[in-house]
């Protein structure tokens, strides 16, 4: 089962404070533990949300684009892992041994993807099965 693990943002990260040289080494011991483990698929951390910008939809043709910086700091994400592991529980596991990504409160969530067997067969779901075959052969 692959999971998104979601470091979400704090005050620091937002106003683009940069993580100190002790919680980079930590995290890149975390890192290591995961990747020689076989779980981490993926990481990275995240520009603040003065960096990006959020399109709204409306209907079928209306869109709206907002530029950050976004206030609601707390629902932001400034970082994320991508782990497949066995289970919800043992996701957590590993994450409960993460280090604190904020050097006050810090706040993780843990979400599971969807897999096309999730999904019942159609030709819509044999497109994503084949838009997935041609992004192995692109790597």
């Amino acid at each position: 089962m692959r999971f998104m693990v979601i470091v979400k943002a704090t005050k620091d990260s937002e106003g683009g404070k940069m993580p100190s040289e002790e919680m980079l080494g930590a995290m890149g011991k975390f890192n290591e533990e995961l990747v020689k483990a076989g779980v981490m698929v993926d990481g990275a951390g995240l520009q603040s949300s003065a960096k990006g910008a959020r399109i709204k939809f409306k209907g079928r043709t209306e869109r709206t684009v907002s530029r950050g910086p976004f206030a609601e700091t707390n629902q932001l994400v400034a970082g994320y892992w991508v782990i497949n592991v066995k289970s919800l529980d043992e996701a957590i596991e590993w994450m409960r041994r993460c280090p604190n990504p904020s050097e006050d409160e810090g706040e993780i969530e843990i979400r599971q993807f969807f897999e096309l067997e999730d999904f019942g067969e159609s030709p819509a779901i044999e497109h994503h099965r084949a838009l997935g075959e041609e992004l192995k052969k692109q790597k």
